[in-house]
């Protein structure tokens, strides 16, 4: 989106500096490349930017062993076992099915022909076998949104199609999951589904999983401006989910996510951050991930975007506690929008820590 790329072309601008900013009477000052006050992410024990993982948004060591395995053996049976034993009802299982699929898109992306053998097997030795049936799905809701060079809408349709029958072919095999009905969310965008049928698709959701996060934020896309709401109806879709938050739940980080996919294009930085809509999202999302389980597979998703909001308030030191708990991974928005997220990410932890260093701020004062 326009405002990201805005955003990072001044945060590109101000991290060039921002490894040689201190503090000096309240405001910030040039100190020489090298010098011991030079604000550096490394101090921190944060990861490099190479070492960034672009996959997943947290922490799952079970989910990187299989797909290692997946990788070195080109067999599917581990990735079968860790879903077969994945509970059907939380969020981890969504997870985990986006990231073998996204495996295997990139395995495609790098061999058209021969890539991702393990889930073509997968499937024909294994056709009912509900977690191939969902990560097939997925793959295939995957691939029609990254629309290669020199697709036509008519073949982003086939595929678009092609999911929807996957979708419909997973369910069946697991008739309480709400895997692949979420996965369909994205189809249905696709496919402009009316408000009635997307509704209904909704519903199905909710029977089964009335707070799964995931769905909610897939959800929100089809109520945005930019597909086939209204900034209104992405608003009044994610403050009624905010208002029935049970304590615990992250649903009350939802308007921020509204905020974060109807940002103008054109901005005053500090003004916009200060403003009174963007306070209440941002103490929202404060509020939930205060109040979510330490474990909870979503709140990895809300402290990443809740980074790219505080950098921009200058709240230095409520970004750094976003950042001890995420280093490592970027898998997740705003970073996954764009073409380098790892990149993206470092520019903005690097601007945190600029900030906070230039703040009185200091490894030796940041909480571990």
């Amino acid at each position: 989106m326009e405002i990201l790329w805005f955003l990072l072309a001044m945060a590109l601008l101000l991290a060039a500096v921002g490894p040689f900013l201190r503090r000096r009477r309240g405001g910030l000052r040039l100190v020489a490349p090298g010098s011991p006050d030079a604000a550096d992410p490394a101090d921190y024990g944060f990861a490099l930017q190479e070492e960034l993982d672009i996959r997943i948004p947290g922490p799952d060591q079970d989910l990187m062993d299989a797909l290692e395995n997946v990788r070195r053996t080109g067999q599917w049976q581990a990735a079968s076992q860790l879903l077969a034993g994945t509970a059907r009802e939380g969020e981890v299982r969504w997870q985990r099915v986006q990231a073998f699929a996204g495996s295997a898109a990139l395995e495609l992306a790098r061999e058209p022909r021969a890539g991702a053998g393990w889930l073509k097997a997968w499937r024909l030795e294994a056709p009912k076998d509900a977690g191939g049936a969902q990560v097939h799905a997925e793959l295939l809701a995957q691939q029609m949104w990254r629309r290669p060079e020199g697709m036509s809408e008519a073949d982003v349709r086939i595929i678009a199609e092609e999911a929807r029958e996957s979708c419909a072919k997973a369910a069946l095999l697991a008739p309480g999951d709400p895997v692949p009905y979420v996965v369909e969310l994205g189809v249905a965008r696709m496919l402009h589904y009316p408000e009635p049928e997307y509704d209904a698709l909704w519903a199905k959701i909710i029977d089964r999983a009335p707070q799964h996060m995931g769905a909610h934020l897939a959800a929100l896309n089809y109520w945005c401006e930019k597909w086939h709401g209204s900034r209104e109806k992405a608003d009044a879709f994610t403050h009624h989910a905010a208002a029935r938050d049970p304590q615990g739940s992250l649903l009350a980080a939802l308007p921020l996510f509204a905020l974060y996919e109807h940002i103008p294009d054109v901005v005053l930085i500090r003004s916009f951050h200060q403003s009174a809509t963007v306070t209440r999202a941002v103490e929202g999302a404060l509020y939930a991930v205060h109040s979510a389980r330490p474990d909870d597979p979503m709140l990895a998703h809300v402290r990443h975007l809740l980074l790219l909001f505080l950098v921009g308030g200058e709240r230095w030191a409520e970004a750094m506690d976003q950042i001890r708990h995420i280093d490592g991974y970027v898998g997740a928005l705003p970073w996954s929008a764009d073409p380098d997220p790892a990149a993206s990410y470092a520019v903005y932890r690097a601007l945190a820590v600029a900030g906070y260093e230039a703040n009185g701020g200091s490894p030796a004062t940041l909480p571990h």
